[in-house]
């Protein structure tokens, strides 16, 4: 047991580690943000976090959910989606303080945006935990490939977050404390889950596209609209495709 612990502790180490990277690219960005540079920040987080909410999150919810055969796999996909999206909803619903001047919406924007990715964190780390778990002794190539393959794509996502906690005003240091708070939940709940891997791994379906779901609530109620216009437009296919690549390509 204290075997599995460790290396899952290692894997999800490395997860986070890779967050903690992308989310350092806010020192890298000088200045203040132009107006086109804010709409292609925000675009860029929007493709980033729809393309991870299908290839990292949706498919896998499916065809976990199949393999298992208790369900057909659209049902924990869309039932997950729908709970996500209502969750998001609701927390919106109860933070309408935050939304008396323009300074404070864009924190409350940055605290979804925030809030989402983090979300979407969880069952990652849940899953790079329960994949050394389960491995046997000298098996471990398989969980490492995961965990290498997360780590990577854990990189844009860490970005998606600082820079725009920095285009909504946060200092260099506190966008990107955020953006790398946002990977913390991985080896939490990367190690917690081999403490209880019967437990779990009958809903990881659920899990993932929970987290699905309260990201696309992010992208369509918040991200989009504020990106609107051609800057926008080009960060979020860039910023799609990136993710894309890297979910296709690593797997």
């Amino acid at each position: 047991m204290w075997y599995a612990l460790c290396r899952a502790a290692a894997g999800t180490g490395f997860t986070f580690l890779m967050t903690v990277l992308g989310a350092a690219a806010v020192f890298f960005v000088s200045g203040e943000p132009r107006p086109r540079s804010q709409k292609a920040m925000l675009g860029f987080a929007g493709g980033v976090m729809t393309a991870a909410s299908v290839w990292s999150l949706l498919l896998p919810a499916i065809e976990q959910a199949e393999q298992s055969g208790t369900l057909p796999g659209w049902v924990p996909a869309a039932g997950g989606m729908v709970l996500g999206v209502v969750f998001l909803s609701a927390l919106d619903a109860c933070v309408p303080f935050l939304r008396r001047s323009e300074g404070e919406e864009s924190r409350r924007q940055s605290a979804l945006l925030m809030t989402a990715i983090t979300l979407h964190n969880i069952p990652e780390g849940m899953a790079v935990g329960l994949a050394f778990a389960l491995a046997g002794a000298g098996e471990t190539a398989g969980a490492a490939a995961l965990a290498l393959g997360i780590g990577i794509q854990n990189f844009p996502e860490g970005a998606a977050i600082s820079l725009p906690l920095r285009q909504a005003g946060a200092s260099r240091l506190r966008a990107f404390l955020g953006g790398a708070a946002s990977g913390a939940v991985e080896p939490l709940f990367g190690v917690a889950v081999v403490l209880a891997a019967g437990a779990v791994h009958p809903l990881m379906p659920w899990l993932l596209s929970f987290a699905a779901g309260a990201m696309v609530y992010v992208v369509v109620e918040e991200l989009v609209p504020q990106a609107h216009g051609t800057s926008g437009t080009c960060g979020f296919v860039t910023g799609f495709l990136v993710m894309m690549v890297l979910d296709v390509s690593l797997g």
